[in-house]
C-alpha cells in the first residue's frame, strides 16, 4: 500500500515537469507567432492551452484524493500541499502563453510587435523559454541552489521590461496608441511568465528544507552566517 502511495506522489512530480515542459514549449511558440504573424502556430498554442488545463485538473483532484485517503504528514503534506501551488502557477504560465498568441491571432494578418522591437521581444520569450525550462529541471533534480539561481537569472525580464517602456515612453515612438497597448500587454505577459517560473522554483526549495527562499537568502547575507559560534 505505501509503495502504490509514493508511486502516486511521484506520478504527481512527473505531472507537473510534463506541465512545465508544454508550457516553456508554448511560450516559445507563441513568440514566434508573435514576431512572424504565424496564423497557424498562435492556433495550435490557443488550442494546445487546454491539455495543460487537463494536467493541472487531474493533478489537482489526485492531489486532494492523496489528502484524504492517506492524510499525510510532515514531509508528505508538504510535498502535495506544494505540488498544488505549483501546478496552479504552471496552469498560469499556460494562460499567459495563450495570451501572447491570441494577440497574434488577433492583429493577423499584421503584427503586434514593431520592427524595432523584435529584438527584445524576442530575447524576453528565449528568456522565458529558458526560465521554465530551468524551473522543469528543479523539479526533476530538487536542486536547491539552481533553484535559488531563477531569482537572479530573473533579474534580466526586468531590466528587458524596463527597456521596452522606455522606448514606448520615448518621444520618437510612431506606432500608435494601439501598438503601444499591445506591446505593454506583451511585456507583462512575459514579466508574469517569468515570475511564475521562479515561483515553482522557491516552492521546491520550501519542498526541500521546509524553509521559504527568501528565508534562506536572508540567512545567507546574515553577517557570521555559516560561522562556529
Amino acid at each position: 500500500m505505501r509503495d502504490a502511495y509514493h508511486e502516486e506522489l511521484d506520478s504527481i512530480g512527473d505531472g507537473l515537469v510534463e506541465m512545465a515542459r508544454l508550457v516553456g514549449s508554448a511560450i516559445g511558440r507563441a513568440t514566434t507567432a508573435i514576431l512572424d504573424a504565424d496564423l497557424k502556430l498562435a492556433e495550435a498554442v490557443i488550442a494546445g492551452d487546454s491539455k495543460v488545463d487537463d494536467l493541472q485538473r487531474d493533478l489537482e483532484a489526485r492531489a486532494i484524493a492523496l489528502l484524504a485517503r492517506q492524510q499525510p504528514v510532515a514531509t508528505d503534506l508538504r510535498i502535495v500541499v506544494t505540488s498544488l501551488r505549483m501546478s496552479a502557477d504552471l496552469e498560469r504560465s499556460g494562460d499567459l502563453a495563450q495570451h501572447v498568441a491570441k494577440l497574434a491571432r488577433l492583429r493577423f494578418p499584421d503584427t503586434a510587435v514593431p520592427r524595432d522591437l523584435h529584438s527584445t521581444v524576442l530575447e524576453m520569450g528565449q528568456l522565458a523559454q529558458r526560465l521554465m525550462a530551468k524551473a522543469g529541471e528543479v523539479l526533476i533534480t530538487k536542486d536547491v541552489d539552481l533553484a535559488l539561481q531563477l531569482e537572479q537569472d530573473d533579474d534580466a525580464m526586468d531590466l528587458l521590461h524596463r527597456a521596452l517602456f522606455q522606448h514606448l515612453m520615448d518621444d520618437r515612438w510612431q506606432h500608435g496608441i494601439e501598438t503601444a497597448v499591445d506591446v505593454t500587454l506583451l511585456g507583462r505577459y512575459y514579466e508574469r511568465f517569468a515570475d511564475h517560473a521562479v515561483s515553482v522554483a522557491k516552492r521546491v526549495v520550501y519542498l526541500v528544507t521546509g524553509e521559504h527562499a527568501d528565508e534562506l537568502g536572508q540567512s545567507a547575507n546574515t553577517p557570521g552566517a555559516g560561522e562556529a559560534s
